[in-house]
């Protein structure tokens, strides 16, 4: 059985519901394009750079365990904010390939450079 997943009308649908605002009553399906971001930041920070992901659909919990483990890659620190992920320094290439490894096969560099 097939079912619509994504639209270009409506975005992102519900699996459980099909519906674009779900009205099932399991609504804790992460909210997105299905795209995951990678962008290089300096603005606010005093010239230094930091790398945001933004994107992923998984929980919370979840979200600070892939964060540990991409910070251990790339020997850096960093902090979850919301639903984006901050490292610190200029990973982008490195976040790629360490991401399109978990299966996730939209992720792109967002912004300039």
């Amino acid at each position: 059985m097939s079912r619509l997943v994504y639209s270009t009308d409506q975005g992102r649908l519900c699996p459980d519901c099909g519906l674009a605002q779900c009205q099932c009553s399991q609504n804790n399906h992460p909210i997105g394009d299905g795209n995951i971001r990678i962008r290089l930041e300096t603005k606010g920070r005093k010239g230094k750079g930091v790398t945001t992901i933004t994107g992923i659909p998984l929980a919370e919990a979840p979200l600070k365990k892939l964060l540990k483990e991409l910070k251990q890659k790339t020997s850096s620190g960093g902090s979850v904010k919301g639903n984006v992920l901050e490292l610190q320094g200029d990973h982008r290439d490195a976040l790629i390939v360490l991401l399109s490894k978990h299966g996730w096969s939209s992720v792109k560099k967002a912004g300039g450079k």
